[in-house]
């Protein structure tokens, strides 16, 4: 069998580092190639370094089909699952290939129910709805998926949005473990160009960047009221001002009141004597 290695798929997970290549290699070398490769027909799914490594040395190595692969994206779920198992991994890894999983079983679903939905219409009477899968299978809440990567659902937003808002060098530097998670996620807060300077002169650089943008966010003022907010304290009628004509009227009227208590006064008094 001839066997077809499709680039796109081999990038589809991150490769292994220098050093974990040379690892496997000279595993390889001294025990030989343990792990079938697993095939999709005639397409290499699983086993990329172990299959080039075997060429390069003219090793044997053995393969197996995945009978349950039906599509391109049953490939791409299974890659994905078989890396968030392993240990190796980093963090911010196991947060990417969640969110793809998520984006691919949204998909999925997204798909099955514009496909089912003419049959459902042409139907009569409606059949009963089904409830939906729990969120936590279906990775749709954020606990889900931080669960399916063993992650903090603080750090899967913090992933998200570098993966949204990172500038590609400086996706590459928190891929490469040049800058923490939380590092990376102030500084894609930053001009693309502003993240691309600070990731190309290197770690030490992207950390000070990340602490004068959270220092920033620290001195930043309240903020001001919203506009609406500011109209409607500007539309507010102002507090009445007394006039003089109208403090003489009040005085006139106390007056007036205090002559009658004296009069009632000065009767009591004459009733009593």
């Amino acid at each position: 069998m001839d066997i077809v290695v499709n680039e796109e798929l081999k990038a589809y997970i991150d490769p292994l580092t220098p050093q974990e290549y040379e690892s496997l290699e000279r595993s390889i070398l001294a025990e030989g190639c343990r792990d079938a490769l697993v095939l999709w027909g005639n397409l290499l799914v699983d086993g990329h370094n172990r299959y080039g490594i075997c060429r390069k040395h003219g090793l044997p190595f053995q393969t197996v089909q995945n009978p349950r692969f039906k599509s391109i994206e049953d490939v791409h779920l299974w890659m994905i699952d078989q890396h968030l198992g392993r240990r190796s991994i980093s963090d911010f890894q196991r947060g990417v290939l969640a969110l793809r999983k998520r984006e691919i079983v949204a998909a999925r679903r997204e798909g099955a129910a514009a496909a089912a939905a003419p049959v459902a219409e042409a139907e009569a009477p409606p059949a009963a709805p089904v409830p939906d899968a729990p969120a936590q299978d279906s990775l749709q809440t954020r606990e889900a998926l931080a669960r399916a990567a063993r992650l903090s659902s603080s750090q899967v937003v913090l992933i998200e949005k570098i993966q949204k808002q990172g500038a590609p060098e400086l996706v590459a530097a928190v891929r490469a473990g040049a800058i923490s998670i939380n590092a990376a996620a102030a500084v894609a807060t930053l001009p693309a160009q502003e993240q691309a300077a600070a990731a190309a002169a290197g770690a030490d650089e992207l950390k000070q960047v990340a602490k004068r943008v959270r220092e920033s966010r620290r001195r930043t003022p309240a903020a001001e009221p919203a506009p609406a907010e500011a109209a409607s304290v500007l539309s507010d009628p102002p507090a009445p001002v007394d006039t003089v004509e109208s403090l003489r009227q009040r005085v006139a009227t106390l007056e007036a009141e205090n002559a009658a208590l004296r009069q009632e006064l000065s009767a009591l008094r004459g009733m009593t004597s």
